[in-house]
């Protein structure tokens, strides 16, 4: 499964034990209807966001996890996880910055 968009977010690695480390970032899509979308890289795949900026234009191949987790009082509850394996640059790419800056006339003569 793909997902292809704009980098938003791209947060810090988070080390959640020594075992287990993820860096979440936000991809909004190319859709008529635009999502924006949390995805995941665990472990050593953390390191691959550090090639990517904000407003570059991705393609992110993905995989949907799920589990269930029982809370101490005995609920259920369901989590899911957007987890990323491979990502590629689309394109030139835009700045977040360029997105909202106001444009600049062209003074060249043609």
């Amino acid at each position: 499964m793909n997902i292809k968009g704009k980098i938003k977010k791209i947060d810090a690695t988070i080390v959640v034990n020594d075992k287990f480390k993820k860096r979440e970032f936000v991809v909004v899509t190319n859709d008529t209807y635009p999502q924006e979308i949390q995805i995941q890289f665990t472990q050593d795949k953390c390191e691959i966001l550090n090639g990517y900026t904000l407003g570059q234009d991705v393609d992110v191949s993905i995989n949907l996890r799920g589990r269930m987790w029982t809370d101490p009082q005995g609920v259920e509850k369901y989590f899911n996880t957007v987890e990323a394996w491979r990502i590629e640059k689309v394109g030139k790419g835009v700045s977040m910055e360029a997105l909202t800056a106001p444009a600049e006339d062209d003074d060249l003569p043609f």
